[in-house]
């Protein structure tokens, strides 16, 4: 599977100063894992996981649409009164999920409410017509799901995610030991962004719970979404629309439901991969034309700035 070169990768992160620990687990199409640990990690720590948060959100968001509680074409006003009141054209969950809504974006740790900042007025852009990175869409998404649900949402998401055995998610950042730590111009409020219980980037877990939803996306078994429906979350949203930085059109990803699609990824010889990664460096990768599903949890925001490379973790990996 190239763990062994991947955990080499890993230590050298530690070894190098790069980061003070990180946890490692590959799992196979047959569920066969590999799980380690290296500096002052242990394998079963949680970590803040930062925007892979968003991918399990889309979770909940891809049961919903197999259930026809949701569709993509449900509207943000419906779940949200008062949403768009000043906008002249209307954002679906199409939108929110493929960062194509063009709501004006908070900081991670605004001291505020969500729902305020998602009401907040003005736009980027007319919906649908570009794709600018999102966090505060992903408080939409959320007001959908309990619109359609009548339940909290991180009580839905929990529920969706025992299907699987990742019992392990929470939204309460208390449950763990590895604060980021920040490098070069990185900054946060770390109470600030814990209090906002962020639905696109606050829930904190092991990599033993994304391994388990991993596995299960890998092998398309139905367990978390209908094969049918990860087809769909696998289908590009946003092209023909233009792609904004942070993700322009040179780094190779497309936007389905919450996943990044890595299509043409420089230094990536695979075409398949599906997943997210998190701002404090963490990374969950799918990709089933290998057969495997990857997860990396470290704690530095800014690494990938100074030199850690993701990517050639990627390559370890796959490779």
């Amino acid at each position: 599977m190239g763990f062994e070169e991947a955990l080499g990768w890993a230590r050298t992160q530690v070894e190098t100063g790069m980061v003070p620990g990180g946890v490692l687990g590959v799992v196979t199409a047959d569920g066969a894992v590999e799980l380690d640990a290296v500096g002052d990690a242990r394998p079963e720590d949680p970590y803040p996981l930062f925007s892979i948060t968003k991918a399990l959100v889309g979770v909940s968001v891809g049961r919903l649409l197999a259930a026809g509680d949701l569709s993509l074409d449900s509207r943000l006003a419906e779940a949200v009164p008062g949403f768009g009141a000043d906008r002249d054209d209307d954002v679906l969950l199409r939108h929110l999920v493929s960062h194509s809504a063009g709501i004006p974006e908070p900081a991670l740790d605004f001291v505020g409410d969500l729902d305020d900042a998602l009401l907040a007025p003005g736009r980027d852009f007319a919906a649908g017509t570009a794709s600018r990175y999102s966090s505060i869409g992903y408080q939409g998404i959320v007001r959908m799901i309990e619109h359609a649900t009548g339940s909290a949402w991180e009580d839905v998401l929990a529920a969706d995610l025992a299907a699987v055995g990742a019992t392990g998610v929470t939204l309460d950042t208390a449950a763990t030991e590895h604060r980021p730590v920040l490098r070069g111009d990185a900054a946060l409020d770390w109470q600030a962004f814990a209090a906002l219980r962020h639905p696109g980037a606050g829930a904190v877990a092991t990599a033993e719970d994304l391994l388990s939803v991993g596995r299960s996306l890998l092998a398309d078994d139905g367990a978390l979404v209908p094969s049918q429906t990860l087809a769909l979350m696998r289908t590009s949203l946003v092209d023909g629309a233009r792609l904004l930085d942070p993700y322009p059109p040179e780094r190779g990803c497309a936007w389905g439901v919450t996943f990044c699609l890595r299509r043409a990824v420089p230094g990536l010889s695979t075409t398949d991969g599906f997943g997210h990664a998190g701002w404090a460096g963490t990374e969950f990768w799918v990709h089933p034309e290998r057969g495997i599903a990857f997860v990396w949890l470290t704690n530095v925001a800014g690494a990938e700035g100074e030199g850690m490379d993701p990517i050639a973790l990627a390559r370890a990996v796959l490779d």
